[in-house]
Parts: C-alpha cells; sequence; structure tokens
C-alpha cells in the first residue's frame, strides 16, 4: 500500500506530512537517514498521525538533529503522546531513562 507521507526540506528544517506509518517508513527511511546535516528542526505540523514505526522514524531523525546541535521539533501528531509515554522518550524523543525504572 502506497503512503501519503511526504516531507521537504526548507532552510534548516525538515517538514514532515501525512500519516507516518509502517509503509511511510519504508518508503521514507532510507531518504531521511542520509543526508540530513544541514538541518536543526523537525516540523510535525502537518504529520496527521503515527504508529510506532513512524516514532522510530522520528527517534532516528531527532537524534541525527541532536548530534549536529539542533533537534527542536513543533507540531504533535495524533498518537505521538501515548506513543513516547509507551516507549518512555521525553518530548524531544529522547530516551528518558529516569521513568524506565517507574
Amino acid at each position: 500500500m502506497a503512503s501519503n507521507a511526504t516531507f521537504r526540506v526548507e532552510g534548516d528544517t525538515l517538514h514532515l506530512a501525512g500519516v507516518l506509518d509502517r509503509d511511510a517508513v519504508t518508503e521514507l527511511w532510507p531518504q531521511l537517514t542520509r543526508g540530513l546535516s544541514p538541518l536543526r528542526q523537525l516540523d510535525l505540523q502537518t504529520v496527521e498521525r503515527i504508529d510506532s514505526a513512524g516514532l522510530a522514524l522520528l527517534s532516528e531523525v531527532a537524534a541525527r538533529l541532536h548530534t549536529q546541535g539542533g533537534g527542536g521539533i513543533t507540531g504533535t501528531p495524533a498518537g505521538l503522546h501515548e506513543l513516547c509515554a509507551a516507549y518512555r522518550l521525553s518530548p524531544s524523543l529522547d530516551f528518558n531513562a529516569s521513568s524506565a525504572g517507574s
């Protein structure tokens, strides 16, 4: 099944749109996990919803942005808070070790 997820780069911001599910991740992962060097921001304002595969993609992209001194995230797609809580990720998509033992 084809995904409706898209991305574009504008300045130092990666803009994602559509549904970030397993189908989208399969299509987007190869493109987004290489060549993100100039990026510092992640815009999720037009992402409709995500599943656990989408969260994995976002976490990887956020980690790469953090290593480049960026990592600002705007937008909260449906499902993001619940998945972050389930996987013990902070709002910046970092692993929140302090809650891992609770």
